[in-house]
């Protein structure tokens, strides 16, 4: 007890003392039996003892309470410190100078105060981590997904928890981006596809998913939405192949067409970007509207005005092939086995004896065989023609040893002897070139298994039929 309340506890006393002994003298005075005095002492005793408990018991209440306060506090600093992971904090051992329950409290007050606001952030961090989860969730697995496996709330707010929630996090944003750049793919070779097919891109993605049409906000990543696009794509694909084909087959007539009437380039030229796609692969063709329908049905329509212009014009056009191939087979050196002319007849075609498309497919089909016949004689014609030189080159050296005035000095004479010079070389090399040739007739001849003939005349040696012709 300090020294300043055993002195105001002293003069209490004092003065309790000297008002004792003023109501003695009052009492004398008054005449006041001994008995009514000691009543009345007691009394005075009695209401100074209940002043005392009542005072005891409102300190043993304060004392309750504040040791209350501190439990609570101490346990609701422990179980903050727990959930959130954090080392427990005990202040009384870190703190031996406290006097008294008050100055306990006090003491924990600010460290219960500084955890709350660190759970209070703590939360905040799990609450941000658990929206995106949520919102990443919504946009990839709509239907069918549960973000937590386990309910989170504030009973573990551990940097470990919130790691764990953080690491589902980013393998949900990955998935997310992974199914982004898959969605973003597709729509951009849908796109392309819709372009080179004439097909509105819009409402071909709407239909697929109405968010994949809008430019800004977040788009719809569920599987479903993904397997709805591939399929959207692998259609339009399909159709992109089936129209390519179909508009190869149209530059291949238009171009047979051309090639039969001997269409102008300028008329041509207007088809160009049909018949440049001709042997385009379907990654090859990019053009915007190449593949629509209406310009499918323009091309068609072109090639039905040339099939029905080739229809008006097809005795011209067999009697231009004839000319063709009479022209290959005079380059051929075939001339001579003309045994096919029956067949070809104008007059038949103009009688309607036969079909002019059949005619035209028949000397089609004869000037493909020259052709392939031509190539298979091309070395030995090429020998022939040599030999042929040399046999020319042989007569006139002939004709120049006969001539008695050869060696006269006169205007071009020096040219003439160097002629004679090289008439001979070449004349001493056609038993050779005869030779070479020959070999090269008899082995077309065993290969081929027919006669090789030189404009209708078979060879032979050493009198060339050749020559004859």
């Amino acid at each position: 007890m300090s020294s300043a309340v055993k002195d105001q506890l002293q003069q209490m006393s004092t003065t309790c003392d000297s008002l004792l002994l003023e109501l003695n003298v009052i009492w004398d005075e008054v005449g006041e039996p001994h008995s009514a005095r000691d009543r009345m002492l007691l009394e005075l005793e009695q209401e100074c003892l209940e002043v005392y408990r009542r005072k005891v018991d409102l300190a043993n209440r304060c004392r309750a309470q504040l040791r209350q306060a501190i439990a609570e506090a101490e346990a609701e600093l422990a179980g903050i410190c727990s959930g959130m992971g954090e080392p427990p904090i005990h202040v009384r051992q870190s703190n031996q100078k406290l006097h008294g329950l008050r100055e306990e409290l006090n003491a924990i007050v600010p460290y219960l105060e500084e955890m709350r606001q660190k759970k209070v952030e703590r939360w905040d961090q799990f609450v941000d981590v658990m929206d995106q989860i949520k919102k990443v969730a919504s946009e990839i697995r709509p239907a069918d997904f549960v973000p937590f496996k386990v309910p989170v709330d504030q009973s573990d707010l551990s940097l470990r928890k919130l790691e764990e929630l953080t690491k589902e996090l980013q393998s949900l944003q990955k998935e997310k981006s992974d199914r982004l750049k898959q969605v973003m793919e597709h729509l951009n070779t849908l796109h392309s596809l819709c372009e080179v097919l004439g097909i509105d891109f819009k409402q071909t993605v709407y239909e697929v998913h109405p968010s994949l049409g809008e430019a800004d906000g977040s788009k719809n990543l569920s599987n479903s939405t993904i397997e709805r696009l591939a399929s959207a794509v692998n259609g339009l694909r399909e159709m992109k192949v089936q129209r390519m084909q179909k508009l190869q087959d149209l530059a291949s007539s238009m171009l047979e067409l051309w090639n039969l009437m001997d269409t102008p380039l300028e008329e041509q030229q207007m088809f160009q970007n049909v018949t440049c796609n001709i042997a385009a692969s379907e990654h090859e063709i990019t053009e915007p509207n190449t593949l629509s329908i209406d310009f499918l049905s323009y091309v068609e329509s072109e090639v039905l005005r040339l099939e029905q212009l080739k229809s008006s014009k097809m005795k011209d056009l067999v009697l231009k092939k004839k000319t063709e191939l009479e022209e290959h087979r005079r380059r051929a050196h075939l001339i001579g086995e003309e045994g096919y002319a029956a067949e070809f007849s104008t007059e038949a075609i103009e009688a309607g004896a036969v079909d002019p498309a059949l005619v035209l497919e028949q000397i089609e089909s004869h000037i493909a065989s020259v052709k392939e016949e031509a190539f298979s004689r091309k070395d030995i014609l090429e020998k022939v023609e040599r030999w042929l030189n040399a046999c020319e080159e042989e007569a006139w050296l002939e004709d120049y040893n006969k001539d008695d005035n050869r060696y006269n000095a006169g205007r071009g004479a020096h040219l003439t002897l160097k002629r004679a010079e090289k008439a001979r070389i070449l004349v001493n090399k056609i038993p050779g070139m005869v030779d070479v040739l020959t070999t090269k007739i008899h082995a077309w001849e065993k290969e081929r298994e027919k006669e090789f003939t030189y404009d209708g005349v078979s060879f032979s040696y050493p009198h060339p039929s050749f020559l004859d012709s």
